[in-house]
């Protein structure tokens, strides 16, 4: 599958080296934060506070290309269909969340180990995207550009490769051991002696977003959006139970990030 995120981000590049090289294009940047919320092999499936617990923060850098006006001849460019209905965005942000069990098996009626071992379970993880996205807007670019008060809303694909940073421990004592660890958690899995890690790598990324613009003024944007980022691994949470013996464990880590962002327009 990363193989696959690679040439998908790869067309993105070419393709814009094309449009770009065709046309002039000018320069947008900004900033978004806003909650991420993690769906992570922490807690139980379909949980509503293992939805709304998981959750954490994120920031992030954004820039634009606008192939309508060229910032250089201060021209708008050719009109076309890409030009007035595509921007392409690359972004470099930063997020972490920290992660607890939350469901039935943890509940507070529960005397067992084996709910010990999970109540006492924490963990965490920091990533660091850098990442290209084709934004789409159905509606005319260059009429929401010339008005003000206005909304553009739009939907994106793209690729991102993260660099992450994975934690998981107990406040029992060193994971590893029967007295500490869950008994899921110490199955072996994929190249890990078990169903844990704390560890720091790399990992791809595919993203999809949907959201709106609102226009200040001629150079000045509000932005929110919704985005999916799905990793092609399962150890980004530090979490991975044997798929092979764990059927529950049916997906790959992903998460979910509001964002609401600012953006100015370079002159």
């Amino acid at each position: 599958m990363p193989k696959y995120f690679l040439y998908t981000l790869l067309v993105l590049l070419v393709f814009s080296h094309k449009t770009i090289a065709q046309f002039g294009f000018s320069h947008e940047i900004g900033i978004i934060t806003g909650p991420v919320a993690f769906q992570s092999d922490y807690g139980e499936r379909h949980d509503l506070k293992t939805n709304t617990g998981n959750t954490g923060i994120g920031i992030g850098i954004v820039h634009f290309m606008n192939f309508l006006y060229d910032s250089k001849t201060e021209q708008y460019t050719p009109k076309t269909y890409f030009n007035d209905h595509f921007k392409l965005r690359t972004e470099l942000s930063y997020s972490k969340t920290n992660f607890d069990h939350y469901g039935k098996w943890v509940a507070s009626d529960r005397k067992s180990l084996e709910a010990d071992q999970l109540r006492a379970m924490k963990g965490s993880s920091q990533l660091t995207n850098i990442g290209i996205q084709l934004e789409y807007f159905p509606l005319n670019i260059y009429d929401f550009e010339i008005e003000t008060a206005n909304f553009s809303p739009f939907i994106s694909l793209g690729a991102q490769f993260s660099s992450y940073n994975a934690k998981a421990y107990s406040t029992l004592g060193p994971l590893g051991t029967t007295l500490t660890t869950y008994p899921k958690f110490l199955t072996p899995t994929d190249d890990h002696l078990n169903g844990f890690s704390t560890e720091s790598n790399t990992v791809w990324s595919i993203v999809s977003s949907v959201g709106t613009r609102y226009k200040l003024n001629p150079l000045q944007d509000l932005m929110v959006d919704l985005r999916f980022q799905y990793f092609f691994s399962d150890w980004v949470d530090g979490l991975n139970p044997n798929p092979e013996i764990y059927k529950e464990n049916k997906a790959n880590d992903w998460l979910v990030w509001l964002n609401f962002g600012y953006i100015y327009y370079l002159p």
